[in-house]
C-alpha cells in the first residue's frame, strides 16, 4: 500500500506519472484529502527546498518536483473545499513592465505554491497600474516583483511608489528579485525584501508572515 513517505519520495524524484497514481491510492485507502497534501506533497517540497538551498538540487529538477507535486495536487483538490484548502497567505507574483522574462517568476510561483501560498500570477510585463488594481481587488498579504533587465527594475520603485500614493503600502509587504537585483537596491526603493532565487522567496515571505 502506498504511504506519504512514497507520495514526497515521488516529488522529490520528480515523477508526476508515480505522484498522481500514489495520491490516487491513498485516496482510494481511506486517506484524507488534506492530509495528502500536508504530510505528502508539501513535505516533498520543503525537502526539494532543502536540497536546493544546500546546492543538491538544480533548478530543472526542481521544476521536475514542482510538477510532479501539481500533479498530484490536481487529483486531490477537488476533494477538499474551497474553505478548507491550507494557505500561508496569498502572494501576487508578476515581471515588471516592458520585462517578458518569466523562468524566475514561474519557479517563485512553484515553490510558493508548493510550499503552502496561494498564487495569483499576473504574468509578465505588468504595470504598476496593473499591480495595484489586482491588489486592491484580491487583498495579497504579499507582492513579488521580478525584473531581468536593468531598464525595467526602476518600475519596481514605481510600482512601490503607487502603493504609496494610493494609502495602500502599508497593507502588503514587498518583496522583489532577478539578475539585476540587490539588497542594496531593495532598500533603496523601500522594499520589504530582496531575495536571490526562488527557494529564498519562499522563506521570506514565511519570515514576513511571521511563519518562520
Amino acid at each position: 500500500m502506498a504511504t506519504f513517505e512514497d507520495v514526497a519520495k515521488g516529488v522529490l524524484e520528480g515523477n508526476a506519472g508515480k505522484v498522481k497514481a500514489l495520491s490516487e491510492e491513498l485516496l482510494a485507502a481511506g486517506e484524507e484529502p488534506l492530509d495528502i497534501i500536508n504530510l505528502a506533497l508539501i513535505a516533498g517540497m520543503n525537502e526539494v527546498g532543502i536540497l536546493f538551498k544546500a546546492g543538491e538540487m538544480f533548478v530543472p529538477e526542481v521544476i521536475a518536483s514542482a510538477d510532479a507535486m501539481e500533479r498530484g495536487t490536481e487529483v486531490v483538490k477537488p476533494l477538499i473545499d474551497a474553505g478548507d484548502m491550507p494557505s500561508l497567505g496569498t502572494v501576487v507574483v508578476g515581471t515588471v513592465k516592458g520585462d517578458l522574462h518569466d523562468i524566475g517568476k514561474n519557479l517563485v510561483k512553484m515553490m510558493l505554491e508548493g510550499s503552502g501560498f496561494t498564487v495569483i500570477d499576473l504574468g509578465t510585463d505588468v504595470s504598476p497600474e496593473n499591480f495595484i488594481a489586482d491588489i486592491k481587488e484580491k487583498k495579497p498579504d504579499i507582492l513579488a516583483m521580478s525584473a531581468l533587465l536593468t531598464t525595467t527594475m526602476l518600475h519596481m520603485k514605481d510600482t512601490i511608489e503607487l502603493l504609496k500614493e494610493e494609502g495602500l503600502r502599508d497593507e502588503i509587504k514587498v518583496i522583489i528579485g532577478g539578475a539585476p537585483i540587490s539588497q542594496d537596491f531593495s532598500d533603496e526603493i523601500s522594499a520589504d525584501g530582496f531575495s536571490p532565487d526562488a527557494i529564498s522567496a519562499c522563506d521570506l515571505c514565511k519570515r514576513l508572515l511571521g511563519l518562520a
